[in-house]
């Protein structure tokens, strides 16, 4: 199809617990026109079982999925491209089993993405699919193994929780093998009550002007309410819940579930999705919820549009946190500079020159420094800490988890064995990262500001050569004794690091 090589085509992919959505759009004066859409009922959330390993059934119907997805993108650039997956491959043991058949089948990398990166993501796409102005909204996504809480203010958001409760995880734990019940039903609420208390009271101090409902749960429950006559145009209330819920527990089983606007596919979990949905509204005291269009996935274009722009969420995740971890930012920047400087001089002969090598190393150099702020003993350690363990919107945890032991590499013995747990991709970028901020860490241990020093990096059959002028060495004893150390520390990698005058 010739729209999939137009550059300004992109497309996201949704890799949810319940669903598969893929969703392809043109960019057209600033606005995204729809091509295509595609979805499917993988249901990959009851494919786990009690011990949480993915079924190789589950896994079975998730590739079939995806190759269907492959083959419809499949001339998009990568850089075009985003796919996540959510609170099931989040929880899952075997996950990283199963990404590496999914990639594997898509041929695009697959992110997963934390509970609080999916509630912004959600919120990004909501605000854009309405007609927004700056008041305050509560926007809420039942997925299949968790529900996002977010309240924010035009596009921003505000505030955002990821609670682990789902139409799917529920239906199965409080309605197994479809059995229904009030006393079931009246165990799931009280349940999903407990879960909500621990936000009730921020979200309703913060309070909010419109709710608004933003996943396929929501949207079929507004369309039952509506098609029953039980609330105006298919806005959710209350009472409404609860003439629903009288209608649930009239049968005894799922399948016997006759109600005008239920469709088939969601039948099967919507007894655990509306116990959600109504204690959401008793705990958080919600009196009426719109529903909207736009969720995950249209959050995920516009990010990655906001990337392909250079308004990357990412980029001011990492700002804030220098800025709130009290970073020395003039040293930071000089070793950034640096470091630039020696991914320039090596990246073509190291095959290493994509952009994502090159932001992941700038940030590094950025937040090297944070661990500071606990102690000098150890910082390197204490600032991977942080970074691994800290909310960092933007990221997915592949890339936060990256990111973190790129800081913990900066100093002392290498990271060689934690390298190898990383997924294959990246592995040899990762290693090349560390050692180019190694290096860097190097010639501005002395926080100098002078950077007039010319050091030239140059890629070898055995590994690089550091060139400086001549007599540099003899006047600078630290630094020599400091190369000299990371040469030794570099052979654990096999790479031989030799110092030269020019």
């Amino acid at each position: 199809m010739t729209q999939q090589s137009d550059d300004n085509i992109l497309a996201a992919i949704d890799l949810g617990s319940n669903s598969f959505h893929m969703i392809i759009s043109r960019l057209r004066d600033g606005h995204f026109q729809v091509v295509d859409r595609l979805r499917d009922m993988v249901q990959l959330r009851a494919g786990l079982d009690e011990e949480g390993y993915l079924s190789d059934e589950a896994q079975e119907r998730a590739i079939t999925c995806l190759a269907r997805f492959g083959e419809r993108i499949n001339s998009l650039p990568v850089a075009n491209v985003r796919i996540v997956g959510t609170n099931t491959l989040r929880v899952a043991k075997n996950s990283q089993i199963f990404l590496r058949k999914a990639r594997q089948a898509l041929k695009y990398p697959i992110e997963i993405i934390p509970g609080e990166e999916e509630a912004r993501l959600i919120y990004l796409g909501v605000a854009h699919s309405l007609a927004f102005d700056d008041s305050r909204r509560l926007v809420m996504d039942i997925g299949g193994g968790s529900t996002e809480f977010i309240i924010g203010e035009g596009f921003k958001g505000l505030r955002r929780e990821s609670l682990e409760m789902g139409c799917v995880s529920f239906t199965q734990q409080f309605f197994a093998n479809g059995q229904i019940s009030s006393a079931r039903m009246k165990v799931a609420l009280i349940i999903a009550g407990t879960r909500l208390r621990a936000i009730q009271r921020p979200y309703r101090n913060m309070g909010w002007i419109d709710a608004i409902g933003a996943s396929g749960t929501i949207r079929c429950v507004a369309n039952i309410v509506k098609e029953n006559g039980w609330a105006d145009d298919g806005v959710i209330t209350p009472a409404s819940l609860d003439k629903l819920i009288e209608k649930i527990v009239s049968v005894d089983h799922v399948d016997e579930l006759d109600i005008d606007g239920l469709n088939s596919e969601r039948k099967s979990v919507l007894p655990g999705g509306v116990a959600i949905l109504r204690a959401s509204f008793e705990r958080l005291k919600i009196d009426k919820m719109i529903v909207s269009d736009g969720a995950l996935r249209e959050g995920l274009l516009y990010d990655l549009l906001g990337r392909i722009q250079h308004d990357d969420e990412r980029d001011r995740t990492v700002s804030a946190f220098s800025r709130r971890y009290q970073v020395d930012e003039a040293h930071a920047e000089r070793v950034r500079v640096m470091a630039v400087q020696f991914f320039e001089q090596v990246s073509d002969d190291w095959e290493f020159n994509d952009e994502e090598s090159l932001d992941r190393l700038q940030w590094a150099t950025k937040l090297h420094e944070v661990g500071l702020a606990i102690t000098h003993h150890s910082f390197h350690k204490h600032s991977a800490y942080l970074v691994a363990h800290s909310d960092f919107p933007g990221f997915s945890r592949e890339e936060q988890h990256v990111l973190a032991l790129i800081v913990r590499g900066q100093r002392r013995s290498f990271p060689k064995k934690e390298i190898k747990n990383l997924p294959d991709e990246v592995q040899l970028s990762t290693q090349k990262i560390i050692v180019l901020l190694r290096l860097a860490m190097v010639f501005n241990r002395g926080r100098s500001e002078r950077t007039d020093t010319i050091i030239k990096l140059k890629v070898t059959d055995k590994g690089l050569d550091l060139r400086l002028p001549e007599g540099w060495l003899e006047k600078h004893p630290l630094s020599q004794a400091d190369l000299e150390q990371e040469a030794d520390y570099l052979k654990s990698i096999k790479l031989k690091l030799k110092i030269k005058d020019y």
